[in-house]
């Protein structure tokens, strides 16, 4: 029989967390991560664009962006809203859109589950970006992907634009 640790302990091999303080109100960061517009101004690496191509924010809604590399090159994801609190958190399903295995020459991990987590922090606010992958494999995979080094040139470009917002 195992305990309530073994379950936490089995989850944590399967997760990436990253955590980053924006010197911006909640609100504002909130907004930035749901609103197409502001969206299309930040997400992806440095360098990218993205194309808000479908967001229906709401339990059971979808959304689809496409990343755009400097080349050129289109990095399709999509996924569907499991929970929406607004101003607190978002969790939805993140999967790799058709015609992404073609651009990233390895297996692509599925069943990740992104939860992002908004908490005021003084007039700032902490953003805690949640990914859990269906086995640590996939959650190696991903990071091999370079997931990690993306979510923080993203949230530097997330940073950048809340400054200038």
């Amino acid at each position: 029989m195992s305990n309530k640790n073994d379950y936490v302990d089995a989850q944590s091999q399967r997760e990436i967390v990253i955590t980053r303080i924006f010197r911006a109100p909640r609100q504002l960061v909130f907004q930035a991560w749901t609103d197409p517009k502001h969206i299309a101004q930040w997400w992806g690496p440095k360098g990218f664009t993205t194309r808000v191509s479908e967001l229906d924010l709401r339990p059971g809604g979808k959304w689809r962006y496409v990343m755009i590399a400097p080349d050129g090159t289109e990095y399709p994801a999509k996924g569907v809203f499991r929970e929406i609190v607004p101003l607190e958190r978002i969790v939805t399903s993140d999967e790799f859109d058709e015609g992404f295995e073609k651009v990233v020459n390895a297996e692509l991990p599925k069943g990740i589950v992104m939860t992002a987590i908004f908490e005021d922090l003084d007039g700032n606010t902490k953003l805690t970006l949640r990914i859990v992958h269906e086995s640590f494999e996939d959650r190696q995979k991903h990071e091999k992907m370079g997931v990690i080094g993306g979510w923080n040139s993203s949230f530097d470009c997330l940073d950048e634009f809340l400054t200038e917002a």
